[in-house]
């Protein structure tokens, strides 16, 4: 009841590096280049290494992350998608059954229960979920198409984890996976999917290109990958400039030089895959006899899509493509906290009246926006300069910083407001801040 608990900076948990110079006590073997989101998210306290590519996701990642899903939550229903969840214990009966077993080699984290039942840990979920569906044999038609998707955390027994949240033996990813009653729908889903991937990358505002790929050890007929174009990217991507094609190198015969389409020049570049789509067919629906009732009463194969998206490699991807060398900077949709306030120094003129001031701008603000109750911070280190504080508000991402500074004790009070993502610096009264605010978004 009454007003929201002010969030204070010094009680967050979320130990900062930010004093650290260079790269002193930041996780890598020696000798191993650290990428820049890697560095900054060790700084910055967003992660902790707990042992190879295993790490511990502090508050504000673990609230970024939940953003984020949010995000992919509005767009896999937009699309018709229900959400379920399954084990990641799989056993290794329906693996073995799908021929992954022997397929996937050491990459399957593998271990046997008490009574010798061996099992994997999922890195995927296609035999899975077409166990589920087959489970429903009265399965008519006019159920489909079925878009079944989760967010969960998968693992992958990597030979070299590296780049922090790039590539882990542990992850959370989005997974849908799609049963329509003819290749024709299923090809339908695919597109329905993949404009859903578009307006997501679209909304988090990253740059990214959409690829041919090659299907790999999910398989099916036709795959295709979201890419953020990076020099730290681990694919190699070739593009034509006027966007008439663009396909993963892996997936060419020998060299291609010019676009098939317009005979362009094509330019190379690298990229982080943060989505994969597949349409997988009757591969999976063959095996566990996935099927429904046509029309006719007759039972047939459902055709199937897989859609995977990177939950935490979206996030460390677009910290690496957004930010600068020492700052953090987030899509601002998903950024853990909007807004970030800095009262005067202790024992500064403006302090007790600054702090007073700025307090109430605080509360006004969460009463008149309570969706930004959550989003907003006070940074209370007053023993520290407002400088030594914005730098690290700076260095942070918060979209918003809100300062009491020398105009604070003007009549009407000014407040300096920073726009992390624009640079700008404006000076606003208490309505202008808030006024300002009810233009930002959260999911």
């Amino acid at each position: 009841p009454g007003r929201a608990r002010r969030l204070l900076l010094s009680q967050l948990f979320q130990p900062l590096n930010l004093q650290v110079g260079g790269e002193a006590g930041l996780e890598g073997r020696p000798g191993e280049p650290l990428c820049r989101s890697q560095k900054l998210m060790l700084q910055g306290g967003l992660i902790h290494p707990a042992s190879p590519g295993c790490y511990y996701y502090l508050p504000p990642t673990v609230r970024a992350m939940e953003k984020l899903v949010k995000v992919m939550d509005e767009e896999m229903q937009a699309v018709g998608g229900q959400k379920l969840n399954m084990p990641s214990l799989s056993s290794a009966e329906l693996w073995r059954a799908s021929g992954r077993w022997e397929q996937m080699g050491p990459e399957l984290f593998r271990l046997a229960d008490r009574h010798g039942k061996r099992y994997c840990l999922g890195p995927t979920h296609e035999e899975a979920v077409t166990e589920l569906v087959a489970a429903h044999s009265n399965l008519s038609y006019k159920q489909l198409p079925l878009r079944l998707y989760q967010v969960t955390r998968k693992f992958r027994d990597e030979p070299k984890p590296r780049f922090g949240l790039l590539r882990g033996r542990e992850f959370y990813m989005k997974d849908m996976y799609t049963f329509d009653a003819s290749e024709e729908a299923a090809r339908q889903t695919y597109d329905l999917v993949c404009d859903a991937y578009r307006s997501l990358f679209d909304r988090l505002g990253l740059p990214f290109v959409k690829v041919r790929a090659a299907t790999g050890s999910i398989g099916g007929t036709m795959s295709h990958e979201f890419q953020l174009p990076a020099d730290v990217g681990e694919d190699r991507l070739v593009l034509c400039p006027d966007g008439h094609f663009a396909a993963n190198v892996e997936t060419l015969n020998g060299e291609q030089t010019s676009c098939p389409t317009c005979r362009e020049k094509l330019t190379q570049t690298r990229g982080i895959e943060v989505g994969h789509t597949f349409y997988l067919g009757t591969k999976y629906s063959s095996v566990s006899n996935a099927v429904f009732l046509s029309p006719e009463n007759k039972p047939q194969l459902a055709e199937m899509g897989c859609y995977g998206l990177g939950v935490t490699r979206i996030l460390a991807a677009s910290i690496e493509v957004l930010s600068k060398e020492d700052s953090i900077r987030w899509p601002s949709l998903i950024a853990p906290y909007q807004v970030c306030f800095i009262p005067p120094k202790k024992g500064s003129k403006e302090e007790e009246e600054g702090a007073a001031l700025l307090e109430r701008v605080y509360d006004d603000l969460t009463e008149a926006l309570p969706h930004l109750a959550g989003d907003s911070v006070l940074d209370d280190r007053t023993q520290l300069t407002i400088g030594k504080r914005l730098k690290d508000a700076n260095k942070l991402g918060y979209p918003y910083v809100v300062i009491a500074g020398k105009r604070v004790c003007e009549d009407p009070p000014v407040f300096e407001v920073w726009n992390q993502n624009t640079g700008e610096v404006l000076f606003l009264t208490k309505e202008g801040v808030i006024e300002l605010m009810s233009k930002v978004q959260v999911p």
